[in-house]
Order: structure tokens, then sequence, then C-alpha cells
């Protein structure tokens, strides 16, 4: 039995998403920032957020051991966004992500959860090499990756006809 992830930074906790998230879920998968950088989940209402975190996160740490997390303040519980580590069909390699609500974002919170984040993926579950994608103009995720020690490595497109996003690589 895999045992549900808990890390606790000097601000932070860091623990697997569950149902009981749908409605922070819901508000944040539909932040127009979200939309804009990441794609439209879909999730119109709550049952949809719940469907997403079943069939997203749990079935990623069922599979895998690994995915994206909950992430809240630890003076008080007060959630603010997620970060984790996923795999997608698409990518060869795991790959990082993180979001954060508006009235979180620009305060280091990204930069605590993903270090510790990269720390567990490296030291516990032994992956040496972690991938961001990104587009292009989104430029302060791009100044994280940077801060966190990731290198551009080339710019792709998942098909044909759709945008072309930029590769960032970790190597732990």
């Amino acid at each position: 039995m895999i045992t549900p992830l808990v890390i606790e930074t000097p601000r932070l906790k860091i623990r697997w998403l569950g149902v009981g998230d749908t409605a922070f879920i819901y508000t944040l998968v539909n932040d127009p920032t979200w939309i804009r950088y990441i794609g439209d989940k879909h999730v119109s209402n709550l049952e949809d957020a719940k469907t997403y975190i079943e069939t997203g996160p749990v079935e990623m740490y069922r599979n895998l051991g690994f995915g994206l997390n909950h992430v809240s303040l630890k003076q008080d519980g007060t959630p603010i966004g997620i970060c984790g580590l996923l795999k997608r069909e698409t990518l060869a390699d795991v790959e990082i992500g993180f979001a954060l609500l508006p009235g979180f974002r620009s305060q280091g919170y990204a930069f605590e959860a993903a270090t510790a984040v990269l720390e567990h993926g490296c030291a516990w579950l032994e992956i040496s090499r972690i991938v961001a994608i990104l587009t292009p103009d989104n430029l302060a995720s791009r100044k994280l990756l940077g801060k966190l020690g990731f290198e551009f490595e080339s710019s792709f497109k998942k098909e044909p006809n759709s945008d072309t996003l930029d590769l960032y690589v970790f190597n732990g």
C-alpha cells in the first residue's frame, strides 16, 4: 500500500488531493490564468471538480505513487494552490506542474512548494530528469523554472496545428 504524501516546508503543507478539496479545485481550475496557461478542464460544477480529482490526481497516486498535490498555508490550512509531479502520455519524462490562486502569487510560495516537490521526486522517488512545459508567453512560470534550476531544452508542438510549447529540464 502506498503511503499518502505529506511534506511540510517552513510556510506550507503539501499533501495529496482528495474529494474534500472539490470546491477549492473548482475555483482554481476556473481561474482565468489557469485557463490561459494550462487550459480549460471543463470543470463547470462541483461534480465535475470531484471527477477531475478522482480521475486525475487520485488515479495517478494509485498508479504511480505521485501526482498533483494540494498546497496550503501551514499556519491556518488555507488552500493556496497545487504543485506536484505528473506523467502524461504525450511526454517521455515526469513533469512538474504548479498553479496558485491569484492572492498567493508573487510571494515565493510556488518556489517553496516546487523546491520541496523536486527534492521529493529526486531523493525519494529517484527521478533523475523532470521536465516542465509552458507556453512561451508564460513569463512568471519561465522565471520560476529558471530560479529552480530548469534549463530550456526545446520548443515543440503536441500536434501539427497546436500552439508551440517550451520544454524545460531539471536534472536532479
